[in-house]
């Protein structure tokens, strides 16, 4: 009897022996076939950052490298993987060949629509802009969509002698947000201006570069590099462009302005975009000017990390559908932003991907006037922008 039981319990521990090896067998295959469909997933996506990296085509490097070089927090994106050479070459193939000389104001004759006037549009973008919002005279906010990489908001200011240029009050100690700015000079429309010096990536927006002048008065003069011009108002509150310096300033007779570019259009020539234009995609701000004297302000978003956003072109051509005879390039990416009596009406990005802006040191902004009603509206029409 107990033969019989000691045999049962050794054929019992054999088959449980078998069974082990069998079930660590199938686990040792499930693991196998798990790292060798990680590893072919791996080489596959190796491959193919490689070839978007290094191949025949080069658009992605073209985008990579032009959007990395273009900011200031990003650029080892693509000193990561390309030599200097390499950046050299691939941001020569992509610029911006801007149009050389300086507004002639002749080009502008302000002009004065009366409330009621009898106004025959030339196409959708003539009515969008000529077309008053009720009840507010002064401006109105007309949606921008592309449907894919960008969208944004252009404010139509019909005034130019109230668009003014507005600074931090802390010129060269740090700069302030927009919305603090807005609010301190009672600004009704506001968009960030020129560019500043941003050390480490970090800068505070204390210190503009090239001329920043305001209300006749110069409050900034640093040195600047690059094809950055001066993007002013004379006082006549035509938008003049040049690569000035502050006596040009006096002789030109302008009252305020800023530093940046590149331009995009100069007395109704545009600039030559060659590739994708060198300044990738990002969030843009801008400024215009048509020639009935109607000042445009436009703000862009995107997030540059997503490859989201609008290039050059896409200022130029925006500009060119709605008339402008004169328009730059402002300061884009973190710090594009527009406020309309305060409030942030855009989508901006900070620096960390999220949702947010940073301090500046200048704003271009359409000042208040006992007529101001305080009202505003977006456009609810959608142009195939």
């Amino acid at each position: 009897m107990w033969e019989i039981i000691e045999v049962y319990k050794e054929k019992k521990l054999e088959n449980k022996s078998k069974h082990d090896k069998r079930s660590k067998k199938k686990k040792s295959g499930l693991l196998k076939k798990f790292f060798i469909v990680i590893l072919v997933l791996g080489i596959i996506c190796c491959s193919i950052l490689l070839f978007l990296l290094y191949g025949p085509w080069s658009g992605f490097r073209d985008w990579l490298i032009t959007t990395a070089m273009s900011s200031m927090r990003h650029q080892y994106l693509a000193t990561w993987f390309y030599s200097d050479e390499t950046i050299k070459e691939c941001l020569d193939n992509n610029r911006v060949i801007e149009v050389s000389g300086i507004t002639d104001e002749n080009t502008v004759e302000i002009i004065d629509y009366g409330e009621k006037e009898t106004v025959t549009y030339a196409n959708e973008y003539e009515r969008q802009i000529l077309e008053k919002d009720d009840n507010n005279n002064d401006y109105k906010i007309i949606k921008i969509d592309s449907g894919k990489d960008y969208s944004g908001y252009m404010a139509v200011i019909y005034d130019s002698s109230r668009v003014e240029v507005a600074t931090t009050q802390y010129i060269g100690s740090t700069g302030q947000y927009l919305t603090t700015i807005s609010k301190n000079t009672g600004a009704i429309v506001a968009i960030n201006a020129g560019g500043f010096m941003d050390e480490n990536y970090q800068g505070s927006g204390a210190s503009p570069l090239g001329i920043t002048m305001s209300k006749g008065k110069i409050i900034s003069n640093n040195r600047y590099y690059g094809s950055m011009g001066v993007i002013g108002f004379n006082k006549e509150h035509k938008l003049i462009l040049g690569k000035f310096n502050s006596s040009d300033l006096k002789n030109k007779m302008i009252r305020d302005a800023t530093t940046f570019g590149p331009y995009l259009i100069l007395n109704s020539e545009k600039s030559q975009v060659k590739g994708n234009g060198g300044w990738g995609k990002a969030p843009r701000t801008a400024i215009g000017q048509r020639a009935d004297g109607i000042v445009l302000f436009l703000v862009l978003d995107g997030n540059r990390a997503l490859g989201k956003g609008a290039t050059i072109k896409d200022l130029i051509d925006i500009f060119d559908r709605y008339g402008a005879v004169n328009a730059s390039n402002l300061d884009g990416g973190t710090s594009t932003s527009m406020t309309v009596r305060g409030k942030t009406v855009n989508n901006p990005t900070n620096l960390s991907g999220g949702n947010g802006t940073r301090p500046i040191p200048s704003a271009f902004i359409l000042k208040p006037d006992d007529s101001d009603d305080g009202d505003y509206s977006v456009v609810k029409d959608k142009v195939d922008n």
